[in-house]
This record gives structure tokens, C-alpha cells and sequence, in this order.
């Protein structure tokens, strides 16, 4: 499917960040370091390594259905007891029915990424400058999508509310870029509502962008709800109709890739929408706040909104409002308009979960050109190139005893010894007295326990 003209103009190599790229057949081409990028489902694929990220996504997408498999497979045993209760085999019986067509749903809707093809060994990602986020896979925020278009429109309204309010009077968005788009509501009424000059979607997450992409072009999806705390027994599967209000006409586009290496143009656009992003990043802040700098004209304004709930190792990192807008300002924007409300979130008429969030928005204008940052590094040179030492680090040093101690457990299990033998082998090898030994084993069994009774989710 061929890319407009305009939108060229905005996208960059995300490797070597030149710009433009040149449509070659079916893929875009990067004439400075000459990398090509794939078209999924006529989405620009613009990971700095696309072949690596689209294998890694297949593994994942592929791993996620053999999952839904084995989760039918597993309540189908189950639903040969003699001990179940009348309701309980009707709830199994609709669950099982409902995970294999959710099944097959989602592999229709991924027929794009060839999923049953084989996938390249993990080791290689393991290589990789850039890599996805080691925790995101199918189910990561598909909950997302039923709210964006099934049951949202109080919550949808809401975020749209957020970004018309901190506009003020001020609502020409000119070129529009939605950063972290998710599964693209918001993008989908910026676009409709605000008629920027043109809107760009961005995520990472194929599953969301494929969902939002043919629901945005007035497509109509029937997809599985699979609400946590399910209100009756017919709520545990919910099949919903995922449909948007109308088509979103021209001048609305989606790409795939990573927001710590967005894929566009330097000064590309005149507004920058990051939702529910800037504190969920690994990256810091400050980087960040600097590399949404980079994106925009000069003028252009940044709008962010959010709960704002930094969760990093560090305390230093995790801001608070106050420590935010002092960083933006620092960043070469002017003084933040803010605004706070409270909205509610993910309140799916099937689940008891739903809860309100006090969001946090901003608008910023850019009035300083700042120097960009670095391009991100995911993982540092000496796991990447292999040839500088491994630095020994407390943690390292930590973990290398835990492992010992956890090896020498295993080893142990044999299905005759309890755990008072082991903690008494522990003190005939001096590793530690039996009485330490006996809580240190206990506790790590009973992890492993809890690890094998733990559902794993789609």
C-alpha cells in the first residue's frame, strides 16, 4: 500500500535518524545507511533492526496463541471431573468455546506477521542496540482495546477532554504525532474532533496498531473481552464489537516503532501527544522531555497527560509534578499550562476493577532549540559486542551467590529429602548453620511453588 507523499516527508531511519526515506516496492529505504523497512499491513515497520523486531514479535504473537491453546486444552481436562457444580461446568464450557475463538480471531487478525513461520533464535535479540521491552506481549494493554472502542466513551471523552483544555483557545495542531498511541482512540479523536493537518499514530505494539488501523477506517471487529474480576458468570468472556463512530477519513496514519527511537524528522511536527507514556519508559525524563524537543518546530507544542506514577529503582527518578515541569522548562519549553482531573479508568461494564485516576496534563511550547540527545542504547557495549569485561557489580556479586545456593538446592531435590536434610547438608558444607539454612530453603521452594500454580495470561 503506498505511503502519502506528505507523510515521507516526517519519517526518518530510526538507526542513523537521516531523513527522508524513499519508497522502494514495497518497503522504505534509508539512502544514507541503506537499511530497508518492511510495510505490515501498509503500517511503516521502523524498528532500527526491522528484522529482528518483526522475528521477536512473531515469537511472541506465536507464543501468545499456543498459550490460548494450551489454555483450552487445560480447561477441557478440567471439565472432565465428576466433582463440578452445575454453574461452574456451564462457566468452564463457555470459557473453553471462548479462548479457542478468541484463538482464532487473533490469528486471522495476524495473518500479517506470518506468525507460524519459524522464528529466529531469541539469542539474537540479545545483540541488539535496541530491543522491545522484555514484558510487553499480546495481552499487554489488549484490554485497552475494547475501551478504546467497545465500552469507553465516558473514558474516552474524558482524554480527549484533558487535551482540549490545556489547548485553550489555541487549537491549531498543525501536523500531529501521538507517541505511545496505544490502541488509538485518542489519535482517532484528536484526528476527528481537532482536524489536525494531518495525525500519525505510533506504537510498538502490532496487536493495538492493527486493531486501531481497521477500526479507524470504519471496520467493524468482533474480539473477546476477558475482564479481571468478571461481575457475573457471563462476564468472564464477553464477546464485544470493536467499532468506531465513523471512518476517520484522510490524513490519519499509523507506524510501528519505539519511542526511545521514534522514527521521524527532526522539527517534523507541530504538536507532540505523549498519553500515559513519559512515566512508564525506561528511559529518564530528562532524556526524554530533550528527545520530544527534538521532534518539534520551533513553537510547536508538547501535551502530555497522565497519571504520573514514576516506578524506577531509583528514587531520584521517580518525579513528582513539580520536578516534571521543571524539567520541561529546562528542556527548552516555556512555562507548562497544566490542568488535573480525575476520570475514570478502564471501567469495563463487565469487570468490578474499574477505578478513577487523577490525571496530570500539560501543554508546552518549544521556544529554544536544545542540543538532541544521544540515540538510545538499550543494552550496554560489553553485552552487545561482546569483547569489553563484564563489570562485577554488587548485584552481580549477589546474584552469583544465589545461584550457587539455589544450584546446590536443586541438586537436592531428589524426592527423599525434606527440607530439614537439606538444611542439615547445607551445614556439612559450611555454607551456612542448619537453623539459617532451613527459612533460606523453605522460602525459595516455596517461590518455585507459587511459580508453578501462577496462570500465565495471554
Amino acid at each position: 500500500m503506498p505511503l502519502d507523499d506528505a507523510l515521507h516527508e516526517l519519517l526518518a531511519c530510526p538507526r542513523c535518524d537521516k531523513s527522508p526515506l524513499e519508497p522502494r516496492g514495497s518497503e522504505l529505504h534509508c539512502k544514507a545507511c541503506k537499511s530497508q523497512y518492511p510495510m505490515v499491513s501498509g503500517m511503516p515497520w521502523l524498528f532500527a533492526e526491522p528484522e529482528a523486531a518483526l522475528g521477536e514479535w512473531r515469537n511472541r504473537l506465536h507464543f501468545a496463541l499456543q498459550q490460548l491453546s494450551h489454555r483450552a486444552q487445560k480447561t477441557g481436562q478440567e471439565l472432565e471431573r465428576d466433582d463440578l457444580g452445575a454453574l461452574t461446568r456451564q462457566r468452564l464450557e463457555q470459557h473453553k468455546k471462548a479462548t479457542e475463538e478468541h484463538r482464532d480471531r487473533l490469528r486471522k487478525l495476524l495473518a500479517p506477521f506470518d506468525v507460524q513461520s519459524d522464528p529466529a533464535s531469541y539469542e539474537t535479540y540479545l545483540a541488539l542496540r535496541t530491543r522491545l521491552p522484555p514484558d510487553q506481549g499480546l495481552n499487554t494493554y489488549y484490554s485497552n482495546v475494547h475501551r478504546d472502542w467497545s465500552w469507553g466513551d465516558e473514558e474516552n471523552a474524558a482524554s480527549l477532554r484533558q487535551i482540549e483544555t490545556v489547548l485553550g483557545d489555541e487549537r491549531d495542531l498543525g501536523t500531529t504525532l501521538v507517541l505511545g498511541a496505544g490502541a488509538g482512540r485518542l489519535a482517532y479523536d484528536v484526528h476527528t474532533s481537532l482536524a489536525p493537518a494531518a495525525t500519525l499514530a505510533s506504537d510498538f505494539n502490532p496487536l493495538l496498531l492493527l486493531i486501531a488501523q481497521a477500526a479507524s477506517a470504519g471496520k467493524t471487529l468482533d474480539m473477546y473481552e476477558f475482564p479481571i474480576a468478571p461481575k457475573s458468570i457471563d462476564d468472564y468472556a464477553v464477546l464485544r464489537q470493536l467499532a468506531a463512530p465513523a471512518a476517520a477519513g484522510p490524513g490519519l496514519h499509523f507506524v510501528l516503532g519505539d519511542a526511545l527511537r521514534p522514527p521521524f524528522a527532526a522539527g517534523a511536527f507541530d504538536t507532540v501527544i505523549t498519553p500515559w507514556l513519559i512515566d512508564i519508559i525506561s528511559e529518564d525524563f530528562a532524556t526524554f522531555a530533550a528527545r520530544i524537543g527534538n521532534l518539534l518546530a520551533e513553537g510547536g507544542r508538547w501535551i502530555n497527560f497522565g497519571s504520573l506514577a514514576f516506578d524506577h529503582p531509583e528514587a531520584a527518578r521517580c518525579y513528582s509534578p513539580e520536578e516534571a515541569l521543571a524539567i520541561v522548562d529546562e528542556r527548552g519549553f516555556d512555562k507548562p499550562v497544566t490542568h488535573e482531573e480525575v476520570i475514570p479508568y478502564m471501567c469495563s461494564p463487565a469487570s468490578r476493577h474499574g477505578r478513577f485516576e487523577t490525571v496530570f496534563s500539560f501543554a508546552a511550547r518549544k521556544i529554544r532549540k536544545m542540543k538532541p540527545p544521544k540515540r538510545h542504547v538499550a543494552l550496554p557495549d560489553w553485552i552487545v559486542t561482546g569483547k569489553e569485561p563484564v563489570p562485577l557489580t554488587q548485584s552481580f556479586r549477589t546474584q552469583a551467590m544465589s545461584t550457587q545456593i539455589y544450584t546446590f538446592i536443586m541438586s537436592l531435590i531428589d524426592g527423599k529429602r525434606s527440607i530439614i536434610d537439606m538444611a542439615t547438608l547445607f551445614e556439612q558444607q559450611k555454607l551456612m548453620t542448619r537453623t539459617e539454612a532451613e527459612p533460606a530453603i523453605r522460602n525459595f521452594l516455596t517461590r518455585m511453588y507459587d511459580d508453578s500454580q501462577r496462570q500465565s495470561g495471554f
